[in-house]
């Protein structure tokens, strides 16, 4: 079996939840795209990175059903483990940067799959909600306090792999921001934490906890 290490992205301030996250640092043991689609459907994470090149930080991101060129938590969470300035992604150059507790990346909202962001009266509303059938990744999501910046949401990807709700989810906390254009502090999922703040030139920070599960 590949090595891999697990981690926990956007984890709350308690250090609870998070998003699991599988990240394969030598990539070189699965070199081809199909080996490394069978491992990431095995492992069964929302999302799971080959990392090709530690030093400068080269990585290729999958789903158990399919490549991406860009994801945030994933982006997040090896930030963290490689500990270097920036992350090289098919989508272009991801900056990042340690900030006491919060590990942060700056990337483009065009980089982001399209995601339909669905907006709701309540935080009431958004938890109650029932998942989706299969077919499109939603972003359900509702103001706590607008005036504070704080947000109740709650992501499904309608992909049928299984994942029927992604605990915290980066790429979409991205589209929100560049939508709304103020940085936001993010309640997702059963209590994972994502903070954002629009950048100069159309750039956009996400930050959060990560944690080391193994």
């Amino acid at each position: 079996m590949t090595d891999y290490d697990v981690l926990r992205v956007f984890c709350g301030p308690n250090g609870g939840y998070g998003n699991e996250l599988g990240v394969v640092r030598d990539g070189s043991v699965l070199p081809e795209r199909s080996d490394r689609q069978a491992l990431a459907a095995k492992l069964g994470f929302s999302e799971t990175v080959f990392v090709d090149d530690p030093e400068r930080g080269v990585i290729d991101i999958y789903t158990p059903t399919l490549r991406l060129p860009f994801a945030g938590h994933p982006c997040v969470g090896t930030a963290w483990l490689l500990d270097v300035p920036e992350l090289v992604t098919s989508a272009g150059v991801v900056g990042t940067r340690l900030d006491g507790e919060f590990t942060w990346i700056e990337a483009r909202p065009e980089w982001a799959p399209p995601r339909t962001l669905r907006r709701y009266a309540s935080a009431a509303e958004v938890d109650a909600l029932d998942v989706p059938p299969p077919g499109e990744w939603i972003y359900a999501w509702a103001w706590e306090d607008e005036a504070a910046g704080r947000v109740r949401a709650r992501a499904f990807p309608g992909r049928d792999d299984e994942i029927e709700e992604d605990e915290a989810t980066g790429a979409a906390a991205l589209l929100l921001t560049d939508l709304l254009g103020r940085a936001l502090n993010i309640t997702q999922g059963k209590g994972s934490q994502l903070l954002t703040a629009p950048q100069p030139h159309g750039w956009i920070e996400v930050g959060g906890r990560v944690h080391l599960e193994r």
